[in-house]
């Protein structure tokens, strides 16, 4: 039988079968997947074969995990060099940013963009709390919106409070498996609880079963849209308690390719290990001259390189 993993908590997980029937998940034996040394063999998103254990309790063995089309990783809190993943098989994620009450900077932006790039999944960036946004805020939205939208990103501004652009918002997840995520404060489960009112999902309870005294919010869970709403369907994986991805595996040769601005230039400088730092007849350093890559963007990438060391990698 066939189920997607909705929850986990570490030892035991929620699923639910292709019917839409819940049940109370443990593994059997030990998952391997791509030579990936990972914290957790099974993340919440998989598509994975179950076989009934106990029909009373409503409890399976899941017996086979099915190849996964993407997924996104963290480094594992308690040990740098394991990963932790936090979803699979996703179709985008929406990035929660505030420009005010609290500010997202925009290097959590970036970073939390070149994760997405690395793992292949699409971004669109949401700017809550409009209704807060005087002049000097709506003139840096409309920059940073002309900045993303530039090189591919969708950018929406929202108030979830006032429940202003909500609608079109939620047209882009039907349909889709979206993660969403971001700083704590930027009005992410308020839009959950819009989406869920019956879910109050600001309480972060963990049932008997499910394995006590777990730190519940270093496990993603995902919810399927209410479909009086999105009659086609769709999901939305909510990501407690992680503020920020962090680059997993990536060197420093290689974070200009995670910006797809400067990825379209790369094989037009001189060199083909071209850092785009203090080298001569760098495309991207000339395109930041002529505005063609904003020089924020060029900062970002800088200080981001600065941060990652060929040790840590």
């Amino acid at each position: 039988m066939k189920a997607t993993v909705y929850k986990s908590t570490g030892s035991w997980y929620i699923v639910k079968n292709d019917s839409g029937k819940q049940f109370n998940a443990r593994i059997l034996g030990k998952f391997k997947i791509d030579g990936l040394t990972s914290t957790n063999p099974i993340a919440v998103g998989d598509r994975v074969e179950i076989e009934m254990e106990n029909e009373l309790e409503s409890s399976v063995t899941i017996t086979q995990i099915h190849k996964r089309e993407n997924y996104i990783t963290r480094t594992s809190p308690a040990n740098k060099h394991h990963h932790h993943i936090i979803a699979s098989n996703l179709s985008q994620s929406l990035l929660f940013a505030t420009l005010k009450d609290p500010k997202t900077s925009q290097g959590f932006i970036d970073r939390f963009l070149i994760s997405s790039e690395s793992f292949h999944i699409p971004t669109i960036i949401v700017f809550n709390k409009a209704d807060l946004y005087k002049k000097k805020e709506e003139e840096k939205f409309e920059e940073l919106k002309l900045m993303y939208e530039k090189i591919g990103y969708t950018v929406k501004k929202i108030s979830v409070e006032k429940e202003e652009g909500l609608t079109e918002l939620t047209e882009l997840l039907k349909n889709k498996t979206t993660l969403i995520s971001g700083h704590s404060g930027v009005g992410k489960s308020s839009f959950l609880n819009k989406l869920f009112p019956q879910k109050k999902l600001k309480t972060k309870d963990v049932s008997g079963w499910s394995g006590k005294g777990m730190h519940t919010t270093t496990f993603a869970e995902m919810f399927d849209l209410p479909p009086h709403v999105f009659r086609d369907g769709g999901k939305i994986i909510d990501t407690p308690g992680i503020r920020e991805l962090g680059l997993v595996d990536i060197s420093r040769q290689e974070l200009s390719h995670y910006f797809p601005e400067m990825k379209a230039l790369i094989n037009n400088c001189q060199f083909n290990n071209c850092m785009h730092t203090e080298e001569p007849n760098c495309a991207v350093k000339n395109a930041v001259n002529t505005n063609e890559v904003a020089a924020e963007r060029y900062i970002s990438y800088r200080n981001i390189l600065d941060s990652i060391s060929e040790k840590t990698y």
